[in-house]
């Protein structure tokens, strides 16, 4: 299925040029994908799409009152906010997939309603627990569900192989 997202993602990075899934489906056929890891990458991405459009952001100001209490009592995370994991989520993500979660999230470029979104989206990948590289594209499906590219730190970060690396 990873196979699958990453080339949609490098097909259509531009989340509008995405054809409906229906026929995204028929074109990932005739690249030559194999009918279940389109079935599933389609059910995926299904699933990202109403996960991305159903979340509405709005930030209020400190001024207004009415709506910091209204976001209070909704449930909407403040940036103090301590997000704990479930022990299905720990043993399905693993120690280093949520390091790298919380590595994004204090670095300011996972906020609150992706990262839930790409914990939504983890968890749902079938088969084996998620590896830190498909954790990876599914942070960039989440980036472009959002219509938004990481900057080009993060872009590298989330395309770079860490084993490659050479240590200074």
């Amino acid at each position: 299925m990873f196979e699958v997202l990453v080339y949609v993602y490098e097909n259509y990075w531009q989340g509008d040029a995405c054809p409906e899934l229906p026929q995204l489906g028929r074109k990932l056929t005739a690249v030559g994908f194999e009918v279940e890891e389109i079935q599933a990458a389609l059910i995926w991405l299904d699933g990202l799409n109403l996960a991305a459009q159903s979340t509405q952001i709005y930030v209020p100001d400190s001024s207004d009152e009415l709506a910091l209490t209204a976001n209070q009592s909704l449930g909407i995370q403040s940036s103090h906010s301590l997000r704990a994991y479930s022990v299905q989520e720990q043993d399905y993500l693993g120690a280093e997939a949520l390091g790298y979660v919380h590595f994004l999230e204090t670095a300011g470029v996972l906020p609150p309603h992706m990262r839930e979104i790409v914990l939504d989206r983890a968890m749902a990948a079938s088969g084996e627990p998620v590896g830190l590289d498909d954790l990876k594209i599914i942070i960039l499906m989440v980036y472009w569900s959002f219509g938004e590219e990481p900057d080009a730190l993060i872009l590298d970060e989330l395309c770079d192989d860490a084993q490659v690396r050479t240590a200074h």
